[in-house]
């Protein structure tokens, strides 16, 4: 029997089936794999607003608006709180991309005034044991840590090596930073001040 004569057009023909396969596959498993995606993060969503916001009585899913914030034009949607009709504040989904691992997202709770409830993030890739400390240390009561209750609007929430009032996390200035950042974020979105900057400065390296 002869040898079947490897060819560009052999390789090719063969390259196009196998990448036809792969596509197939992994189209295939995106569509399987698309809902229930969604469904967790819905679900991490609902629990965040819940963990939040102030005590409501009506849909912040369903009440939901998003707002495009500063320079970057960055997305941030709010989830308002109400009860009996009347506004008690409001949870807010914000991100930055100024992490020292690149995206940081977080929900904040603001009461009506506008003073921080709680928070929780809701998704990070900063290093383990240093800026991932991020999802407790902001609201440890412990020296000038801890952010719940102060309002952006009095309160300067910057790290105190940059003139603000928050102690950042050991070794991770860039995290704690942008941590801020995206609580500040959070904050404009709620006052509706789409073309307000954070104040915080970042630098090359935590320190």
């Amino acid at each position: 029997m002869a040898k079947t004569e490897s060819t560009f057009l052999n390789m090719l023909v063969v390259l196009t089936v196998t990448t036809l396969i792969v596509g197939a596959a992994l189209g295939y498993v995106y569509n399987i794999t698309k809902k229930p995606i969604a469904e967790a993060e819905q679900k991490q969503q609902i629990e965040a607003i819940q963990m939040v916001a102030p005590e409501f009585d009506n849909s912040p899913i369903k009440d939901k608006y998003s707002l495009k914030i500063g320079a970057d034009s960055l997305e941030v949607t709010i989830f308002p709180a109400k009860k009996g009709g009347q506004k008690v504040g409001a949870a807010v989904e914000a991100i930055t991309k100024k992490g020292f691992g690149g995206e940081i997202k977080i929900m904040v709770g603001f009461n009506a005034d506008g003073s921080i409830r709680n928070y929780r993030v809701l998704k990070h890739a900063e290093t383990p044991g240093l800026g991932s400390k991020m999802d407790e240390w902001f609201r440890t009561d412990k020296n000038n840590q801890n952010i719940l209750g102060k309002n952006p609007a009095t309160d300067r929430l910057t790290v105190s090596k940059d003139g603000g009032s928050v102690d950042a996390i050991t070794a991770a200035t860039i995290s704690s930073r942008a941590f801020l950042d995206a609580i500040q974020t959070a904050y404009n979105a709620y006052m509706n001040r789409t073309d307000a900057q954070s104040g915080a400065s970042y630098k090359a390296h935590n320190k």
